[in-house]
């Protein structure tokens, strides 16, 4: 079975992700390698691998990471015929916030910040959302000294996903001090904007 060589050096969020989702959805390969060279890619590719069935081994070499993933053979060509995709979602639909600012409304950041944590508050009272999604200043929410770290935890322990905008953590030098939610990439975030879910956007 043939293998396929994919050097992501220095390509930005969320090019590596796109690069790797192409490669196994051919399903010309058994065996790809994806080469990148931040942590950010690392965990954004090995999660969408995981994620499509395959297994991934991860390496590091020279500063760089190599990922050698094993497609399954049920997304092979020529091993049969690909099972049909079930809608990828979590099919309970439900609300996805869309937040990218750490305080709530226009006009004073205290008055904003009270809000922003009244929020939470209230999300942890009632059905959990499906999914925050969080970019820009809006993942100052996720970091450790954050007012409302406790209730993403109590939001995430109740099965809300949130994803955290990785190319922000790095625009503000937050990764050291990330503590809750999974650091995700622009294609799967828009997945979820874009997915059977009730968007509601914050900021």
């Amino acid at each position: 079975m043939s293998s396929k060589l994919l050097d992501c050096r220095g390509l930005a969020c969320p090019q590596p992700v796109i690069e790797t989702k192409k490669a196994v959805e051919a399903g010309n390969e058994k065996n790809i390698l994806v080469i990148v060279d931040n942590t950010v890619a690392r965990e954004n590719v090995a999660r969408f691998a995981r994620n499509a069935g395959c297994a991934v081994a991860v390496t590091e070499k020279e500063g760089c990471y190599h990922l050698e993933i094993t497609v399954s053979d049920n997304k092979i060509k020529n091993m049969g015929p690909v099972p049909e995709k079930k809608a990828e979602a979590r099919e309970t639909a439900g609300n996805v916030y869309f937040i990218t600012s750490n305080t709530l409304g226009q006009g004073s950041p205290d008055l904003g910040e009270v809000l922003m944590k009244s929020l939470m508050v209230t999300l942890t009272q009632q059905d959990p959302p499906a999914a925050l999604l969080l970019l820009n200043s809006g993942v100052y929410l996720t970091v450790e000294d954050s007012p409302v770290l406790e209730q993403l935890m109590v939001l995430a322990d109740k099965g809300t996903e949130i994803l955290v905008c990785g190319t922000c953590l790095n625009y503000y030098k937050l990764n050291e001090k990330h503590a809750v939610g999974t650091v995700s990439n622009m294609l799967e975030i828009n997945t979820m904007l874009t997915g059977p879910y009730k968007v509601i956007a914050m900021g």
